[in-house]
């Protein structure tokens, strides 16, 4: 176990000392455990180094906005272990700090495993509104919902310790890193980046997988140049829990026959790849989806990677559609972009480069009071519809339900109680809306 600081990442070391390093990476919510079941075969090959994120496992809760600060927390904690260059596989989240390794730290990896991942998780809407459920209600309902979105419906009835034990991981789980989680994974996206990810990738899904479906999965694999699909039957988004020998067996035939070699590295924890067994050969790539195998291991194909499009906006209308669409969400953004034309079209970029680009911008003020300051200055002037979107913004900037009606009530002695029985009606149904746990 780690001496853990704010800098590092609370870990655990399994195997023999002098093989090849895996590091392996959780899934929000989950802790190193998840991958007890893959360690007696891996530490056969390899020394496995496992971590928690921020506040998951009893870690000391630093949250981490980004998900490079985690990249950069993890690559803190190998550099004190010693540790070079290195195999990786990382569960959804977990294998978003994998693709962030490859873009920014590629001579980090000898080999790449992508379980249940995406290079863009759902929208950045759902993760923010999920940061506003837990600020509001907790992890409890959170936690409660989580075997529905980890298990298939036949592995949760007939497993019903396993189930108890996944609403235990994420209900102990701190909720402050859990919302600055659900913020990192709502800015991740590397679709653009991924033709420069140059490592041997394995992108393994499981076929009902709702989180991160295959689709996502074919997206990577058609984005990384040397990338191979395995899709894993009857399993849904934990799979290394749900279909353990499954997952193992491809996990130690990726990296035995993927591990590239090539440098020369000396130390405790130098890396020398394990005696390769024969590689597998991919089938010509389909040109419809392939059909779910009926094994427990699925077809591993090859498929091209396409070629990105579309050319860079203006600077400052960029910087500022970056901030409208994390203050407003993406839904918004987008029917407001929908709707304008050639009467609108001027109106609507002159304000996403002067409100959004440069006011909302300024270092001033963060975001928080901002929104303070909006929402008084719009009840005060009773615009409604833009209190009532103003209002989601809170939530996601990270103003509690109690704060928001904090400034309704100042706003009732200084700008009238009508205009604020009107604000309040407004924020009410919001608040409503967006805490529900099933919103």
């Amino acid at each position: 176990m780690s001496e853990t600081t704010t800098e590092a990442l609370q870990y655990r070391c399994d195997g023999p000392e002098q093989a090849p390093v895996l590091i392996m990476g959780p899934s929000l919510g989950t802790t190193w455990h998840m991958w007890d079941r893959q360690i007696p075969e891996l530490t056969r090959h390899w020394r496995v180094i496992r971590f928690d994120l921020p506040g998951h496992g009893g870690a000391p809760a630093h949250p981490a906005t980004a998900i490079g600060d985690l990249t950069d927390r993890l690559l803190v904690t190998l550099d004190q272990l010693g540790v070079d260059r290195f195999g990786y596989v990382g569960c959804s989240i977990g294998g978003a700090v994998g693709a962030d390794l490859a873009l920014r730290h590629p001579h980090r990896l000898a080999s790449l495993a992508l379980v249940a991942s995406s290079a863009r998780f759902g929208t950045a809407d759902a993760w923010r509104q999920r940061g506003v459920v837990v600020r509001t209600n907790g992890l409890d309902p959170i936690a409660r919902s989580s075997p529905e979105r980890w298990f298939t419906p036949g592995f949760a009835a007939a497993q019903p310790a396993i189930v108890e034990w996944a609403v235990q991981m994420v209900r102990t789980t701190d909720p402050g890193c859990y919302i600055a989680a659900c913020e990192a994974l709502a800015s991740f996206d590397v679709r653009a980046e991924l033709g420069r990810v140059g490592v041997p990738t394995l992108v393994l899904v499981g076929a009902e997988d709702q989180v991160s479906p295959p689709a996502d999965a074919r997206v990577l694999v058609a984005g990384i140049p040397d990338a191979r699909l395995a899709l894993v039957p009857g399993t849904s988004h934990l799979a290394p829990v749900e279909q353990p020998a499954a997952v193992t067996d491809l996990l130690v035939r990726h990296f035995t026959t993927s591990w590239q070699s090539g440098y020369e590295q000396t130390g405790p924890h130098a890396i020398t790849p394990p005696a390769p067994k024969p590689q597998l050969t991919p089938p010509p790539p389909p040109t419809t989806a392939p059909a779910v195998p009926s094994g427990p291991v699925a077809a591993i194909a090859s498929v091209e990677q396409p070629v990105a499009t579309g050319g860079p906006a203006a600077e400052a209308y960029e910087a500022g559609m970056k901030v409208r669409r994390e203050v407003l969400g993406d839904a918004h953004v987008d029917r407001a972009e929908a709707a304008k034309d050639d009467f609108t079209g001027d109106f609507q970029d002159f304000i996403t480069r002067y409100a959004w680009g440069e006011v909302w911008s300024r270092p001033g003020l963060d975001r928080h009071t901002r929104s303070v300051i909006t929402l008084t200055a719009l009840a005060a002037r009773g615009h409604l519809d833009e209190l009532a979107f103003h209002t989601r913004a809170a939530l996601r900037n990270g103003l509690t339900p109690e704060e928001i009606k904090e400034v309704l009530l100042q706003t009732a002695v200084y700008c009238g109680v009508p205009t604020a029985n009107s604000a309040f009606a407004v924020a009410q149904r919001v608040i409503r809306e967006e805490t529900s746990p099933h919103a």
